[in-house]
């Protein structure tokens, strides 16, 4: 007896009650009711990249005279309708589930049977089979690290385009910047001038190589596995399905793909992903530390460094009044953990492949396009609401390296290494600043130069610290 709101479907194991709204079946039900886990449901951009093949294996098996003409006009439009949105809500499988991804095949399979039937004739009678007809010379096996690569392709040009769009902002603020000399700091100590503008350069060449970095990566994911079906024999595939399907695919989503060297190794290994994820990994490393430093610059303002402003986006506390704090930084460096995170998970799951498969594709497949999502996400917000709008704070900067008795380094090639340190322990105690201690020493006659013996003038000391923008291009100023 049906219940209200139900009708039956029937599966291998028997009899399911599958909601009467629903496109997907008793496989797919079956799954919701037993994988209730985590309330998260799959990306976009992986329920698209199955659709993808779907819709290409139904043309091809068509043309090779496998599938009826209507079946595959049918599945591909059904397809179709999914990959531009629809019918979203019925890709119920939560990502924690059974290996390989077997329930999330058969969600795509039995969604886009359902959706098909209702788009034949209804003077057919036809019935359009998930397994039989949209599964047709596919197993889970290959079809889902497939959808994988693809689906990391297709969001390939989002990824590296809001890291070119960063990378753009900094170097905007870099030539901005870099009329500012300022302290350099190692070890978060005092160090030799350097120009703000360098800062940010260095930080707009470093996401210019995290992002070459991913497009290297993202190499190996276009040599795609789909016609291995089950083990990578191809069994139960037209021997010219595999080089049909990659053609198809290159043709319906315009990217770059090639045939699999060795089907085999296209299903055992996942190495090619966890080198993607790995890319992904060094960026938000990268990122974490553009953060970091932005909080320390920005540090203050009233007792910190206050050498940058971010942009000031919302109160900063509930109780103390006029506080600002570095929330885009923030938000990326939490953003970035997520990353990391996630790349743990792909690393752990890559590694745990057997024999001819590995059963932990759906967490692999949900923790890389969680990923790319957060990673996309954080770096468009950062660039727009904080790299943008920063603004450098020539006064304090001109504070600092006023004080900072590292500059002493200019006047090693004159005096030598210990001279110098012995003027920073003088220029300490009687907090003076290096530059007036040497001027003071050479007009005393008690500057030294270390290769001769003679005395070293006052007016060769100023012309070393009269223009410390020198110092931030390199050579020797003595």
């Amino acid at each position: 007896m049906e219940q209200a709101g139900f009708r039956t479907e029937q599966d291998s194991l028997g009899a399911v009650p599958v909601p009467v709204g629903a496109l997907y079946g008793a496989q797919t039900q079956r799954a919701v009711e037993n994988f209730q886990v985590s309330g998260l449901r799959p990306r976009f951009v992986y329920i698209e990249s199955l659709a993808q093949i779907k819709k290409a294996a139904a043309s091809v098996n068509a043309e090779l005279g496998l599938l009826s003409t209507a079946f595959s006009a049918a599945i591909i439009r059904a397809a179709d309708e999914v990959i531009a949105g629809k019918w979203t809500d019925q890709f119920v499988v939560d990502p924690f589930q059974a290996g390989a991804g077997t329930s999330q095949n058969m969600n795509m399979n039995e969604v886009l049977a359902g959706r098909a039937t209702q788009l034949l004739p209804k003077s057919s009678g036809s019935v359009i089979n998930p397994n039989d007809h949209v599964n047709m010379a596919q197993s889970t096996n290959d079809v889902i690290p497939t959808a994988i690569r693809l689906g990391c392709l297709i969001k390939l040009d989002e990824i590296t385009r809001v890291l070119s769009d960063l990378e753009a902002a900094l170097n905007e603020k870099a030539a901005e910047f870099d009329p500012i000399v300022k302290s350099g700091r190692t070890h978060l100590q005092d160090a030799v001038p350097v120009r703000l503008g360098q800062e940010f350069g260095a930080y707009a060449a470093a996401v210019r190589k995290d992002r070459q970095r991913i497009l290297e990566a993202a190499e190996a994911l276009r040599e795609l596995g789909i016609g291995g079906t089950a083990v990578g024999s191809g069994m139960n595939a037209h021997p010219d399905y595999h080089a049909r399907m990659i053609d198809t695919l290159v043709q319906n989503t315009g990217i770059s793909l090639r045939r699999s060297e060795n089907l085999f190794e296209r299903m055992q290994s996942l190495a090619d992903l966890a080198s993607f994820s790995a890319a992904l990994r060094t960026t938000a490393l990268t990122l974490i530390r553009i953060a970091n430093d932005f909080r320390l610059l920005s540090s203050g303002p009233e007792t910190g460094l206050d050498e940058i402003r971010l942009p000031a986006l919302q109160p900063g506390s509930s109780i103390m009044p006029g506080k600002i704090n570095p929330v885009m930084a923030e938000m990326l460096d939490m953003a970035m953990f997520h990353v990391i995170g996630c790349d743990t998970t792909v690393s752990l799951a890559v590694q745990a492949g057997q024999l001819e498969l590995n059963v932990m594709m759906p967490v692999i497949a949900y923790a890389l396009f969680e990923a790319i999502q957060v990673l996309t996400g954080s770096v468009r917000v950062f660039t727009e609401k904080c790299v943008r709008g920063i603004l450098a704070n020539p006064a304090k900067a001109a504070h600092w390296l006023e004080k900072n008795p590292i500059i002493v380094t200019a006047l090693n090639p004159l005096i030598g290494y210990l001279a110098g340190a012995a003027l920073v322990k003088e220029a300490a105690t009687r907090n003076c600043s290096i530059a007036a201690l040497a001027r003071e020493k050479a007009e005393k006659g008690e500057l030294i130069r270390k290769d001769n013996g003679e005395k070293i003038s006052a007016a060769e000391v100023e012309r070393i610290f009269s223009d410390l923008h020198k110092m931030t291009e390199g050579g020797i100023f003595a």
